[in-house]
């Protein structure tokens, strides 16, 4: 199994409720952000990992591994940033992926694959509002890490249009979520989300209850367009929510016992996908507008201008930008803008520099993911210094001790942080930690709390190195740190510290995806002694749940009949009898889903339903060898020794016979497995049952018109296909969108059969293949 395939599965196993339903739960996802140290464990496994354009000569076969391990990463953080609002690594530790890939790709050229995300724009289309394709495509920007990279940037652009000839449109950049408001006739018809640059979600409803979005350009705006006035026109900023609006939002939150949203921006993002306007209107959304789709219609000839036009037609505008004639007067603004960031209602994350004049910008073009017209240039982050009073160990779900740093309250980039992962016993020691220490935090990309280091000077006399535990804090069973492995683990089934986790992770979307119950209920399911392992769920009745105090008290304001305030309130019926509905519709899982709900190690969401395909029962698996497991393509020995440990565990049989008792089939249907690929897909049903393309590999690229790669690839998968992401001589189709690259070229000198997409989709209709 690759390496990126093994990250994936760890991410999965070690994600508390990655994909939780609803804006509460999306909410406790972004609060987690400061608690989840496994998170920042694995972005420090990120950052630690070789770069291979650093190293002596490095082999093609080594770069390309690397670089197909980093466009995976990147896919799948992308996707956790844009679709789910809640990110696993700071935007520093995404970018310096980035940059890794995009140097491995300049060494060695014929790596580059047109899905490589150096070559295409950031962001997802999710499929809870309908999508909707942008006038023209939304680009990502480049970024300047420092002054050093702007200065380079400037330089390059004043040799391409001529030292003094540039003039820039410095802007501050927003942190929000990217949207593009369409008019036609000088009236608002639709807002979408940025989405994958190509097409977005229609978030229209939700748009309109934003108070600065004009729903008719003003006729200061429209008289400027003369001829055009009633032309189609695309304009594109931020969605925000000022920072006295997300207090206020948070204060709410905490006055019901919810769960508060760790930023603005991840607040803005999740108000705006509300299925229900009436939340977002109650959220204090504002905008700021800066680009356009086309420029045609409007007579502008300059990003100033541009702005100016904006302001006419109605539309917010942020006042502090400035067209600057120099690199030093941008340099200038830079340093304004980061000196007074803290003084402004919204939040910033640095300055975008744009040259001004669209004749010279359309000169310089773009390149396939940004223009090279444009920089941001990112702030670095704000830093404090404070006292480390405590390293505390936390335990998670799968028995991984993590420290996490205590330090006198301290307010950062905007709110007041107390706590901050030091990942492991390595991290520690390599910034050179001690309790008693003077500390240097700040937040990595304005969100995650970090420990930069010790301020050496201000050390305490007798501060002395801080070690890891011989034994757990939670349940005082031995930890063991196996040999070549970073982590400590507590290997006790019983411990505390992971018995409420593996229950939160059983529970999570990904998993058996039951509505309603998170962690506070939880919480108090333990505390009331009703659940210990996973299969009590299905033991309670609704009056257990019901009767659980929620930890809230009425007040005078919400006290009712019989009901005094200081009353505890309990969950209720109406809630109770969701959760208990939804526990029993779980029980309807499939197999895949149960494996990586058991949370065995290194077994995800995509892991299980590999093993599953292979074993379709619970008793299938347990009774296979560990030979037989790690021969499943894409498994291998590590997965499958963990899978058989877990399964030779008589408390975890245990469990499992539990959840057999309790209603679970633990096994899958081959009728109802295709029903439901044929269902997600739409494929046809019958075609799916029998399986006609099994044996068959497929690899997909270039761009396909009536579905992504990854909708294509599983409807291919629901016929019994193998699909890939490399071409070999066992390959036997390879399907061919628009600007295929390497693939198609691969493919071709092999001689393995190419498919354009109506042949792909005639396949997916009849499941019979061309012969060649």
């Amino acid at each position: 199994m690759d390496q990126a395939s093994l990250f994936d599965t760890e991410v999965a196993s070690e994600n508390k409720n990655a994909l939780s339903k609803g804006d509460s739960k999306r909410a406790k996802n972004a609060a987690a952000l400061t608690e989840n140290a496994g998170r920042a464990a694995k972005e420090a496994e990120l950052l630690s990992k070789e770069d291979f354009t650093t190293a002596k000569a490095p082999e093609h076969a080594q770069a390309a591994a690397r670089a197909a391990e980093l466009r995976h990463l990147l896919d799948y953080h992308a996707y956790r940033y844009y679709a789910l609002d809640a990110p696993e690594i700071t935007d520093a530790a995404f970018d310096k992926l980035l940059v890794e890939l995009q140097r491995i790709e300049a060494k060695f050229p014929d790596l580059v694959t047109p899905d490589s995300y150096t070559q295409r724009v950031g962001g997802y289309v999710g499929e809870q509002f309908a999508p909707v394709t942008h006038m023209a495509r939304m680009y990502s920007m480049d970024d300047a890490m420092d002054l050093a990279e702007l200065d380079e940037w400037l330089q390059r652009t004043e040799d391409a249009l001529g030292t003094g000839k540039a003039a820039y449109t410095c802007e501050l950049k927003i942190d929000g979520l990217g949207v593009a408001l369409t008019y036609e006739n000088g009236a608002f018809v639709r807002a979408a989300t940025r989405g994958d640059g190509t097409t977005g979600e229609d978030v229209s409803l939700n748009v309109r209850t934003i108070r600065d979005v004009p729903m008719h350009l003003a006729e200061a705006g429209l008289a400027h367009m003369g001829a055009d006035r009633n032309a189609r026109i695309e304009v594109r900023g931020e969605v925000y929510m000022p920072k006295g609006s997300f207090a206020r939002l948070n204060e709410e939150a905490d006055a019901e016992g919810r769960a508060p949203f760790a930023n603005p921006r991840n607040a803005a993002a999740g108000s705006l996908r509300q299925k229900d306007p009436k939340v977002t209107a109650k959220r204090d959304l504002a905008t700021f507008l800066y680009a356009v789709a086309s420029t045609d219609p409007l007579h502008v000839h300059s990003q100033r201008e541009f702005l100016d036009w904006l302001r006419d037609a109605g539309f917010s505008v942020n006042p502090n930008a400035k067209r600057c004639t120099s690199p030093a007067e941008v340099h200038e603004f830079c340093a304004n803008a980061l000196a007074h960031r803290a003084d402004l209602d919204y939040d910033i994350d640095g300055v975008v520099v744009k040259v001004d004049a669209f004749e010279q910008q359309a000169d310089l073009g773009f390149t396939a993911r940004a223009p090279r017209w444009a920089i941001a240039f990112k702030f670095p982050p704000e830093e404090k210094q404070t006292v480390l009073r405590e390293i505390r160990i936390q335990v998670g779900r799968t028995g991984v001790l993590t420290p996490v740093a205590e330090f006198d309250p301290v307010t950062v980039a905007g709110s007041t942080i107390a706590r901050a992962t030091l990942h492991n016993i390595d991290e520690i020691r390599r910034k050179n930690v001690r309790v008693g220490d003077t500390i240097v935090v700040h937040k990595a990309g304005d969100v995650i709390p970090e420990v930069v280091g010790p301020v050496l000077e201000k050390r305490p006399a007798g501060a002395v190195e801080w070690n890891m535990p011989t034994h757990c804090p939670a349940c005082g069973s031995p930890v063991v740190n196996d040999e070549g492995e970073v982590a400590y683990r507590c290997v006790s089934m019983d411990c505390p510290a992971q018995t409420k986790e593996r229950l939160l992770h059983w529970v999570s979307r990904g998993c058996m995806d039951v509505d309603g119950l998170g962690e506070e209920i939880v919480d108090k399911m333990l505390e009331a002694g009703l659940v210990r392992d996973v299969s009590d769920f299905y033991k309670l009745s609704v009056e257990d749940i019901a009767t659980l105090d929620t930890g809230r008290f009425y007040s005078a304001a919400n006290a009712k009949r019989g009901i005094e305030a200081g009353d505890p309130i309990p969950v209720g019926a109406k809630t109770a009898t969701k959760i208990h509905d939804e526990l029993e519709k779980s029980k309807q899982q499939p197999l895949g889903r149960v494996l990586f709900a058991l949370g065995i190690r290194h077994v995800g969401k995509s892991v299980g339903e590999v093993i599953a395909a292979k074993f379709p029962s619970i008793d299938a698996l347990i009774a296979a060898q560990e030979e037989d497991i790690a021969e499943i393509d894409g498994i291998g020995p590590k997965i499958a020794a963990s899978v058989k440990q877990f399964l030779a565990v008589p408390e975890n049989l245990e469990v499992i016979e539990r959840l057999r008792s309790a209603g679970f089939p633990l096994e899958d249907n081959a009728s109802d497995a295709a029903a439901r690929a044929a269902e997600e897909t739409g494929v046809d049903a019958s075609l799916a049952e029998s399986q006609p393309l099994e044996g068959l590999t497929f690899v997909l690229t270039g761009t396909l018109e009536n579905r992504t790669r990854d909708e294509a690839g599983a409807a291919l998968k629901a016929l019994g296909a193998k699909v890939t992401g490399s071409v070999s001589k066992k390959t036997s189709f390879v399907v061919a969108g628009a600007n295929a690259g390497s693939k198609l070229t691969k493919a071709e000198s092999l001689g393995v059969t190419v498919l354009d997409e109506a042949q792909m989709e005639e396949v997916l209709a009849t499941g019979r293949v061309p012969q060649a």
